[in-house]
């Protein structure tokens, strides 16, 4: 896992000499021997260049999932929040991650409440996330953070509308989740068994498309990469039956 803050603004220096970017240091991280799983997290929308989305359609072991906080749906409130970005342009990068790779899981981050968000605003940021449809999100609350500009802002949303909208979008985020979910049953899927389960003989597991999976397994396989074919699934999980237990894949 490459983690940072805006992880994809990393620049350095080439093997060659010359500018590197992120989509080359992925490209050379991915031939690391026995690497099998490679992941990155958090990206930034606006430093989300062609190099990078590339790697996730010729790297095996890059996973098929891009975590790409948006925040707001709405233009104007993205522009408050100094975004730098629209939602337009937004949509545009899930567009071409899909062009490489279809199948790619997107997750994403959202706030309601900004100061000055709209009715019209929330709304907006409702159709985007049915537009995108999310593997998984994390949403919030706005809340003020004192010395921030957001803070002094005027027209701070009534914590009781904040409620409201967070129920909505959520609801709508975990009903995206669940859908997600729901279409691997029946699929046999690589898991990499990571933790133990919360019962005995069960471990806990995350498919390439980061999905928690529980099941029934030795802890001698701890830490391996086994099939999986799918039986079960919620909102949150999935469960499975081992399959083609001697095949790593």
């Amino acid at each position: 896992m490459l983690l940072g803050q805006n992880v994809n603004c990393w620049h350095g220096e080439s093997l060659t000499g010359g500018e590197a970017d992120f989509g080359d240091l992925i490209r050379e991280v991915a031939k690391i021997d026995g690497l099998e799983r490679l992941r990155y997290t958090t990206s930034y929308p606006s430093k989300m260049n062609d190099s990078l989305i590339r790697t996730h359609g010729e790297l095996e072991n890059l996973m098929p999932y891009v975590h790409l906080p948006v925040q707001a749906g709405s233009n104007a409130v993205l522009k408050a929040m100094n975004r730098q970005y629209t939602a337009e342009e937004y949509l545009d990068i899930v567009r071409r991650f899909r062009e490489v790779r279809p199948d790619i899981a997107i997750s994403s981050d959202f706030i309601v409440g900004f100061p000055g968000e709209t009715d019209e605003d929330f709304e907006a940021t409702m159709r985007l996330v049915e537009q995108v449809g999310y593997a998984s999100s994390f949403s919030f609350k706005y809340s003020a953070r004192p010395g921030t500009p957001a803070s002094l802002m005027k027209n701070q949303v009534p914590e009781s509308i904040k409620t409201e909208r967070l129920t909505r979008l959520q609801e709508l985020l975990l009903s995206q989740q669940k859908s997600f979910n729901l279409n691997t049953i029946g699929k046999k899927l690589p898991v990499l068994l990571a933790e133990k389960g919360r019962q005995k003989g069960q471990l806990l597991g995350y498919t390439p498309y980061l999905q928690p999976t529980h099941v029934s397994a030795d802890e001698t396989l701890f830490g391996q990469i086994v099939n999986v074919k799918m039986t079960g699934a919620t909102a949150t999980s999935l469960t499975g039956e081992l399959n083609d237990l001697a095949k790593r894949v």
